[in-house]
């Protein structure tokens, strides 16, 4: 067996066929994108093994298609991240078994079912938060405080999230909340197709020049927005109360980083302790880590007994660590 990092991740079965995973320009024989953020999505019009909800969120979201097929040698499980997101289990001829995470979280929250894991032979996961000191508070919790916060705040409210993931769940909150929403185009084209595939309807109006905000309005935001000099003054001339939601908002440091009034832990990551029962779940033989925190999550897994390895680009299973 090889498991490489090179464009993407690249899994060499024993018959020579290459399953090539979110890479950037794929050349293998089978691709792979477990979901429709960015940094996962291929360059160029591509077709790949993905769910339906992935193919329209990748084609909504830039110029050119991503179309959807199948392969009998890749099974696809809910990887409980954001719409769509999947994970891979790919079976090699020879009866190993894979498992590319991809991003994944495994509570339950909103209107996405938590990733369970399978139980493969070798497993790929990411570490976004393979450290200790990323515990996230429970995720009811952490919707109670949101929702206090959004009740108590006697001003409109600026929401910054992921345009696809937390953009989308910070809507809900705010109509929970009892107030009026608003968001980009950049937004609303990713609530379409989730709203057409999943059948939940986001409340939010766009967002224009013409609009004044208002006590009792949220404008939900992409998280890249966040530092813009016209968001800023905007925030600023309508005396509004500016929020960040990630995980990292477990260190008070990300909350002044972002120059944001107040920030709450809302993540579509699983923390240190979800990661490490995933890998109990999984019980894999080999282990690989990669994004974030992956040097130190497999140095932990090492000392609890696993075989695990950090996988760094253009670095081979076999020979090169």
């Amino acid at each position: 067996m090889t498991v490489r990092y090179r464009d993407g991740i690249e899994i060499e079965l024993s018959d020579g066929t290459r399953i090539v995973c979110d890479a950037d320009d794929p050349d293998g024989d089978v691709t792979v994108v477990s979901h429709a953020h960015g940094d996962h999505l291929p360059d160029g019009e591509t077709t790949a093994v993905c769910s339906a909800l992935t193919a329209a969120l990748g084609t909504a979201r830039r110029d050119e298609a991503l179309h959807r097929t199948t392969d009998d040698r890749v099974e696809l499980l809910p990887a409980g991240h954001v719409a769509g997101s999947r994970a891979a289990v790919v079976t090699d001829p020879d009866g190993t078994r894979y498992c590319y995470t991809g991003d994944i979280c495994t509570r339950s929250r909103f209107y996405l079912s938590g990733f369970e894991a399978p139980d493969v032979d070798v497993l790929i996961t990411e570490a976004t938060y393979g450290e200790p000191e990323y515990q996230f508070p429970d995720h009811d919790d952490i919707v109670d405080q949101i929702l206090d916060w959004l009740a108590d705040t006697d001003a409109p409210v600026v929401l910054f999230g992921y345009a696809l993931g937390r953009a989308q769940k910070l809507q809900l909150l705010a109509e929970q909340a009892g107030r009026t929403v608003y968001t980009t185009d950049a937004v609303q084209r990713v609530n379409e197709p989730i709203a057409e595939h999943l059948g939940v309807e986001f409340p939010a109006a766009n967002f224009d020049e013409s609009v004044e905000l208002d006590v009792g309005d949220a404008l939900v935001l992409p998280m890249t927005t966040a530092r813009i000099g016209w968001i800023e003054d905007l925030a600023e001339e309508a005396d509004a109360k500016t929020a960040g939601f990630s995980g990292w908002a477990v260190d008070s440091a990300y909350r002044f980083r972002g120059n944001f009034d107040t920030a709450f832990p809302l993540s579509d990551h699983g923390d240190f302790a979800e990661l490490c029962a995933l890998v109990e779940t999984a019980d894999p033989d080999r282990i690989y880590t990669q994004h974030g925190s992956g040097d130190a999550f497999a140095e932990h897994l090492t000392s609890e007994g696993y075989d695990a390895t950090t996988i760094k680009q253009n670095q081979t299973s076999l020979s090169e660590f």
